[in-house]
């Protein structure tokens, strides 16, 4: 353990329980579901509403062997294929297993996908698929769908709910095992400032981190929280270097900041087509696939028309579909467009990739479980080697159902103990950032970890990033202290601040390009010396340290103790504090 934690009051209030899962998305109100079911006293805590998470932002669908002639065997044969040589292969071979089932669950909780004529699900196609194994909701609307079933359902069993609430640091017992957390609720009610959950199980479901770039797909909650968490807890982080950059997204231009309209992959699965300016076509013989190549390649592409032609944008032609298409199939994005003054049906879409999904995260095993005894991660915070280098389109909301359970089981059969939380030997709380440091962090790596990168713009990145991180330490230890007032925005930019630092220290270490990590000046796959993952994690005296696993197999998931802090690997030294 780390000791280290954000600066904040001591808790007013407090709640026990069994289980507390953070995060309202598929992955964490199904582990909530489950751990209810099976008589546990469990607690959902959640940034914003119940359904204001990722999940419910989801246009693609879920991907499972559900149709005739498709197989697991097959659904894994592509998920490798897109991971670009760096999936573990049982975690994969797990999801397309158990997902089929795990989908038939779902439905059984309450959620309605598209039918066929024939009563069977109706089945599409997305980018890396050979097969249409992609389930949907009402057209591009299947993570509402989704987040509506899960929140009745959770409503319906009467679980304890706390809402607006940011999840501050982990709370450990004297053994080091989790203890609970801590956490802040924003706004009156039975609940109000920082209190604290007490369970010797915690659940992190937080999903991604797009917001540590200027233009992303994710909602504004997606601040890294739980990486940032797992982090300070003492929990190793994997392949965080892999940030996938969704290819379309709308452009709404150069200047435009945080949650961007998606344009779902499931549009180019129905048959539109990528084109430049005079309406030709680019993605033909780059791919076998063409515009359903995976998402790294299509990207890739992308950016280098754009570079190219010196745009700052492609177009997504979809016209041929017709009017009754638009409407029926994906009435979501058809609105978005019209609402920013693009008509689709007569018109091409611009596009341009944008932050859309972390592959990797806070390192799991098979069971969700982390580094840090008692803690577990699941759905997009947590890297259980499923996605490798490169998400496969629509892989991960089957993720979080399937991983979900899985943590429940593991959950429900050890029955974990109730244990007081302590807080003894912490050093000095971390500084915060002020909330208007957030912009700077966002274009510091949107220019230097972006969709490209280079050595050259990772050292700028990374020099701009310890600057930040700096200033923050010496406004601190001033004879007046300057430093940020504790409050939501400055925890939020903090943790930005933490899993941005991560990132671009493992993108600077891998010196290649693979999956969705594009370095140009490394262009090449280099499987001898890179075909690896790279773990990460936080010393007590605030030092990153970055290891290298000797194949590219994720390896077992160790709990942390004393000995771990024993640096191996690659130290990536933080200033030293006044």
């Amino acid at each position: 353990m780390t000791g280290i934690r954000l600066t904040a009051p001591a808790p007013g209030w407090s709640i026990d329980a069994d289980v507390v899962v953070v995060g309202s998305g598929v992955a964490g109100l199904t582990t909530a579901l489950r751990c209810a079911a099976a008589g546990l006293s469990t607690v959902v805590v959640t940034k914003a509403r119940l359904d204001d998470g990722s999940t419910r932002w989801a246009q693609g669908g879920v991907a499972a062997a559900l149709g005739e002639g498709d197989t697991p065997e097959q659904h894994l044969d592509d998920t490798l294929v897109a991971g670009a040589g760096l999936c573990d292969e049982a975690a994969v071979r797990t999801l397309v297993t158990e997902g089929p089932d795990a989908v038939r669950r779902l439905i059984g909780t309450g959620a309605h996908f598209d039918t066929a004529d024939d009563g069977t699900i109706a089945l599409g196609r997305e980018g890396g698929h050979h097969r249409r194994r992609i389930a949907h909701a009402g057209g591009d609307a299947t993570g509402a769908e989704i987040s509506r079933a899960l929140v009745e359902a959770v409503r319906e069993a009467a679980l304890h709910t706390v809402e607006n609430a940011l999840v501050l640091d982990l709370l450990t017992d004297a053994e080091g095992r989790t203890a609970g957390v801590t956490l802040h609720v924003m706004g009156e009610g039975q609940h109000d400032g920082v209190g604290a959950v007490h369970a010797p199980a915690v659940i992190l479901a937080t999903g991604g981190m797009g917001q540590v770039f200027s233009a992303t797909t994710n909602p504004p909650v997606a601040t890294g929280d739980g990486v940032a968490l797992a982090l300070r807890a003492g929990a190793e982080v994997s392949d965080l270097e892999f940030v996938q950059f969704h290819p379309t997204v709308l452009f709404l231009g150069a200047g435009a900041e945080g949650q961007q309209p998606l344009v779902s992959e499931a549009v180019r699965g129905e048959g539109a087509h990528l084109v430049d300016a005079h309406g030709t076509r680019f993605m033909l013989g780059q791919h076998e696939l063409a515009e359903l190549a995976p998402r790294d390649i299509v990207a890739k592409a992308i950016t280098r028309q754009m570079q190219l032609h010196g745009t700052e944008h492609m177009y997504l032609d979809a016209r041929h579909f017709g009017a009754k298409m638009w409407e029926q199939h994906f009435p979501t994005i058809l609105a978005a467009c019209r609402t920013h003054g693009i008509d689709p049906v007569t018109e091409p879409i611009p596009v341009a990739p944008a932050a859309h999904h972390a592959s990797g995260g806070i390192r799991t095993d098979l069971r969700g479980r982390t580094t840090v005894p008692g803690l577990y991660a699941c759905g997009e915070v947590a890297c259980t080697g499923v996605h490798g280098a490169n998400r496969l389109a629509s892989n991960s909301l089957l993720e979080g159902l399937v991983f979900a359970e899985r943590i429940a089981a593991d959950i429900v059969a050890d029955r974990p103990r109730s244990a007081a939380a302590t807080v003894a030997d912490h050093p000095a709380p971390s500084p915060l950032l002020p909330p208007e440091a957030r912009s700077t962090i966002q274009r510091i790596m949107t220019r230097g970890a972006g969709v490209v990168r280079s050595a050259d713009s990772l050292a700028r990145a990374a020099e701009e990033l310890e600057d930040l991180h700096r200033s923050a330490f010496l406004k601190a230890g001033a004879a007046e202290p300057k430093d940020a007032v504790p409050g939501v925005e400055a925890w939020e930019v903090t943790n930005l601040l933490l899993v941005s630092r991560v990132l671009v220290a493992a993108a600077r270490q891998r010196e290649e390009t693979r999956g969705c990590h594009w370095r140009e000046d490394r262009p090449e796959r280099d499987d001898e010396n890179w075909r690896r993952h790279l773990v990460v994690r936080l010393t007590p005296d605030r030092q990153l340290v970055l290891r290298r696993t000797d194949t590219e197999a994720f390896g077992p998931v160790q709990p942390s103790g004393a000995a771990d802090c024993a640096a191996t690997g690659t130290t990536h030294p933080t200033p030293e504090e006044p």
